[in-house]
């Protein structure tokens, strides 16, 4: 078995160009403004969410305009980032397997496909049974898978700039497939006005199928639908608590 944590994917380094990086790359006020639309459907007098897998909390900073918000996370870079931007908003170090915060939050989402970071199909079983768990009754769980199994081609070589004030990011990495899962080892130059430095970042991927996600949600509490457009192309699953 690989063993995947995304506290170590996302280590200092990581952490400390994120923001560099899927700020630029992803309208984050779109997709937020996406995620408060489909939860105020299901559920309109929905008042508190939980970010699971929240990162640096950008989608906090932005769902703070709807919900009393939250958000947990395993890396503890990404922990310490988000407290920092967001020092009013309970950030929690923890992991989406088996967390447990003693409440529960009217609606519950896990976005970016973080969940293809679970080294096994019993890890997306317990994962999405704890988030059901912290969602409250008749509130909604949204999951944004990461590419389903039958939908992977394989690996490509992806590659990028982005400018954030003085700091040019560029990487570079070829998406390839181990046993069952996409791996990249990605390349990134950061560039500063006094200094060029280079680091490596790895990233695997369990590529789930459709079936080991709907069995998932089967055994979980819920009720659920599958999205099949979602919000990047992957689809989205929208669970209601039962």
């Amino acid at each position: 078995m690989i063993v995947i944590e995304n506290e170590q994917i996302y280590d200092e380094k990581f952490a400390d160009v994120y923001d560099d990086i899927y700020p630029v790359r992803a309208d984050y006020s779109d997709f937020a403004q996406q995620i408060h639309d489909l939860i105020a459907e299901r559920v309109p007098d929905a008042t508190t969410l939980l970010d699971v897998a929240c990162g640096t909390g950008e989608h906090l900073v932005r769902l703070r305009d709807h919900f009393e918000v939250a958000g947990i996370d395993l890396s503890g870079p990404m922990v310490r980032v988000a407290r920092e931007k967001l020092p009013d908003v309970p950030v929690h170090q923890g992991d989406m397997r088996d967390f447990d915060l003693g409440r529960t939050f009217d609606a519950v989402v896990c976005m970016y496909s973080s969940v293809g970071y679970l080294p096994s199909v019993e890890g997306l079983y317990s994962a999405v049974s704890t988030m059901v768990k912290h969602v409250a009754p008749g509130g909604v769980l949204v999951v944004e898978p990461w590419v389903c199994r039958e939908d992977w081609n394989g690996g490509d070589l992806v590659h990028a700039t982005f400018q954030s004030g003085d700091r040019t990011v560029t990487r570079m990495g070829q998406w390839t497939t181990r046993d069952g899962h996409s791996c990249v080892e990605m390349h990134y130059l950061v560039g500063e006005p006094q200094s060029v430095r280079h680091f490596v970042n790895k990233q695997e991927l369990s590529l789930f199928t459709r079936k080991e996600y709907f069995g998932a949600f089967d055994a979980a509490e819920c009720t659920w639908e599958y999205l099949t457009e979602g919000f990047s192309g992957r689809g989205v699953f929208v669970a209601r608590r039962l």
